[in-house]
């Protein structure tokens, strides 16, 4: 592209994840350095919580704090005014210890005598002391020192964005920050409302960052990618900081939640803050918006492009193949603070701790879903509908690069679900390549997943693998177009657990026509695979119906009546439906939670599953030794 090309900043907006970079910007960054487009990225969700959680920060937070009326202030307020000296003596210290500048820190922290300890830590009192005197002496043990400060410590930053949330801005959170403006939210007025209210600390905090980027970089075009509705507010805020001082900046909404949520956008107050919306992967809108932004294009040749026209929205999209994803390029970290991010241990959930703990290059094998037939799925869009690969030699090679570029050889595939045949591809390549990584990803449970694929896998570096059991009911199994059994699933999960890797199950409730018989039946099938080594980690998940599903396309199929959607010209994405069944899944799922947290530490798994919940529930219907016999099947 010819150098007059304007300089391009992809932003990561608050709030993501703080032990990692969110990678659209690492995708988008070096996708167009690729094509000659000057380009860099900043991630203001990082910056934004390390401005927050430093001593100036948190003594402005103690000063707006003292001054709510006592009634007004939170048990987490009060306990922080109450040790004022001791959070801002020790911020900086846990900050260092969580980004692995010092590791020794870790013994104080353990001690339990040296943090201030707020209503978080509560949580502790529900573990019961192992003999040691030490309430986790049971999760992390005698050598589990470093861990167990981890945990303390992020339970410490927890105790302050509740200071946050309660005294400064009521929408802070570290994860889901103001999402119930923008998650499902028919109308704009929520969000408009938000915006043009005064700015709180985090606001201004989050302005300040924002110009200190625009004085960095001197960007024509600013790229702010959303992939939850949880940094919906925040890149709203960066938007409005840009067009109040630089109105000639072009800013560029996309992600995520744009793709899901934002495909019917009508509107035009979005466009006070942003000139384009762009849809679905965004390589090819890109390259048409800055080729029209050069003047080599005509508006009426965007690509999958909202705009404003007048009082209007206009959607434009010019049919133009996308970029094959063999040829996007190599993600690049280069410009993001990869020192800075904050390895924290929130839940004791093995599969979720990867999450969140610890620095990871996430990287795609294959654009999309090779099965793309799961009925709860968004299988409609691009994400998803749209599958293409790229050679293992091509993969490696991008591998290599990150590894050399970051210095790090962590790696999550961030497939929808990677294909086994690539993946098998991949590992003969690093194998012969002698490329020493780790990586976990998610995959379907399929039958391809052999003993000996997995002991592959495993040799070429894979530590933990997730996939989707769903409900475990062959019955409902075969409603979701799943194209698995809960027999192959318990012997590929097992084949996985033999070679050494953490299996992590995705569970479900809820689904349509799922009866209280089922959801029994499906805990005692989940009971059993832990018990027979097939999972060491599962996660129940409410099922909830999209409109872009075959579920919420077709829902006369699954023996369900939508609910009307609410009017309005902006978020539409999860619907609510009428199941003639009648059960009270809201009242199933705290039981379901609590056996899961107990399984995974190999509490109950010999009793009757009926245990779990506070009220009479059936027996279950599947025999004791159901899992036990299809793994006995795989050696007959």
């Amino acid at each position: 592209m010819p150098a007059d090309l304007p300089r391009v900043l992809s932003v990561i907006p608050p709030m993501t994840q703080l032990n990692t970079p969110y990678p659209s910007a690492a995708y988008l960054t070096g996708f167009l350095r690729s094509r000659g487009v000057q380009a860099f990225q900043e991630d203001l969700a990082i910056a934004l919580v390390l401005r927050l959680l430093s001593r100036d920060a948190l003594a402005q937070v103690a000063d707006l704090a003292r001054a709510l009326p006592a009634q007004a202030q939170s048990p987490a307020v009060q306990s922080f005014l109450a040790q004022q000296d001791r959070y801002l003596a020790t911020i900086g210290p846990v900050i260092a210890f969580l980004q692995g500048r010092d590791s020794t820190l870790a013994h104080r922290i353990a001690s339990r005598a040296w943090l201030p300890e707020g209503p978080r830590f509560a949580a502790l009192d529900v573990f019961e002391d192992d003999g040691s005197g030490d309430p986790l002496g049971w999760a992390f043990g005698a050598l589990g020192l470093a861990d167990k400060a981890k945990h303390l410590a992020t339970l410490y930053l927890n105790d302050l964005a509740d200071v946050l949330r309660d005294a400064v801005d009521e929408r802070f959170e570290f994860v889901r920050y103001a999402e119930q403006l923008a998650g499902s939210q028919p109308t704009f007025d929520p969000l408009a409302g938000a915006l043009a209210q005064a700015p709180t600390l985090v606001d201004e905090a989050l302005a300040t960052l924002t110009h200190e980027a625009i004085a960095r970089h001197q960007p024509g075009v600013v790229l702010l990618s959303v992939p939850f509705p949880g940094s919906v507010y925040g890149a709203f805020r960066i938007a409005q900081a840009i067009k109040a001082r630089h109105p000639h900046i072009v800013t560029v909404l996309g992600g995520g939640f744009v793709n899901t949520e934002l495909r019917e956008l009508a509107d035009a107050r979005v466009f006070d803050f942003f000139d384009y919306v762009t849809l679905d992967a965004g390589e090819r809108p890109l390259l048409a918006l800055l080729e029209h932004l050069q003047g080599q294009r005509g508006r009426q040749r965007l690509v999958r492009t909202f705009a404003r026209e007048g009082d209007a929205v206009q959607y434009i999209n010019m049919m133009e193949a996308d970029i094959a994803f063999a040829e996007v390029g190599t993600p690049t970290w280069d410009g993001l603070p990869l020192h800075n991010y904050l390895s924290l241990l929130d839940m004791l959930n093995p599969m979720h701790r990867l999450w969140s703990d610890g620095r990871w290059n996430k990287l795609t094998v294959a654009h999309g879903c090779y099965w793309k037939k799961c009925s709860f799925c968004d299988v409609s869009l691009d994400y998803i509908g749209r599958y293409e690969g790229a050679s293992a030699q091509v993969l490696a090679d991008r591998i290599e690069a990150i590894v050399a570029e970051t210095g790090q050889t962590g790696f999550h595939f961030v497939d929808e679900a990677a294909p086994p045949k690539a993946l098998k591809a991949l590992a003969h390549e690093l194998i012969a390549r002698g490329t020493g990584i780790s990586w976990w990803g998610n995959v379907r449970f399929e039958k391809t997943f052999t003993p000996e694929l997995a002991e592959l896998l495993a040799d070429s570096g894979c530590i933990a693998i997730s996939g989707g059991l769903e409900v475990a009911s062959d019955r409902l199994l075969a409603l979701m177009k799943k194209g698995v059994s809960v027999d192959q699933v318990a012997r590929v999960t097992r084949a996985f657990a033999d070679a050494g890797i953490l299996v992590h199950a995705y569970l479900m409730y809820g689904f349509p026509t799922q009866t209280v018989q089922d959801t029994v039946d499906a805990l005692e099938y989940v009971r059993q695979l832990f018990a027979n080594g097939c999972i060491q980690s599962g996660f129940f998940h409410r099922f909830a119906c999209t409109v872009h599903s075959p579920v919420g396309q077709n829902p006369q199929e699954y023996g369900i009546t939508l609910a009307p959607l609410p009017p309005g010209g902006f978020a539409k994405n999860d619907v609510a439906f009428i199941d003639p069944t009648g059960t009270d899944h809201d009242a199933l799922g705290a039981g379901l939670k609590k056996a899961i947290y107990n399984y995974m530490h190999g509490i109950g798994l010999e009793e009757d599953v009926r245990m779990w919940f506070p009220f009479r529930v059936p027996k279950t219907t599947v025999k004791r030794d159901r899992i036990a016999r299809a793994l006995q099947a795989r050696h007959a």
